[in-house]
């Protein structure tokens, strides 16, 4: 099977140390993530988990930890044929008094691609959802109420 990646900028008027700290702080993913929690002590080698409630959705390991710069961690991804392995980065570019985010999903199959825009289903749905929330949370103090 082909392997796709999906890509997402976004540009956020905020400081490097705040947009690490939403990335990273499970208290800030809770407001931003849909109540997701992120866990994970972020040092190269450890585990991390997303939990909802209870639940872990998501899980992998920390790949690379450059604090206010880069964040690479593999990601599980379930579905009906299992479950596998992929990889999200969060790099982060200062530019002036506005950073740079960008999200690359790899290693995705091309059914995590979905062509219905009006979902929040697949990859290229989902993530931009997530980061235009942490995005009006950081600029605003507030998330976007569509959601």
């Amino acid at each position: 099977m082909n392997k796709a990646s999906f890509v997402y900028a976004t540009y956020i008027a905020t400081t490097p140390e705040k947009l690490w700290a939403a990335l990273t702080n499970s208290e800030f993913t809770k407001q931003y993530f849909f109540g997701r929690e992120i866990v994970s002590d972020w040092q190269v080698g450890s585990s991390f988990k997303l939990m909802n409630k209870d639940k872990v959705e998501h899980y992998g390991e920390v790949l690379v930890c450059e604090p206010y710069r880069l964040l690479t961690v593999t990601w599980s991804v379930k579905d009906v044929e299992g479950e596998r392995i992929s990889k999200v980065t969060y790099e982060l570019t200062p530019m002036t008094s506005t950073i740079k985010l960008t999200l690359r999903h790899e290693d995705l199959l091309e059914k995590d691609i979905r062509k219905d825009e009006g979902k929040m289903e697949g990859f290229n749905n989902g993530w931009p959802a997530i980061l235009s929330n942490l995005k009006s949370l950081l600029e605003t103090g507030k998330t976007l109420q569509v959601f």
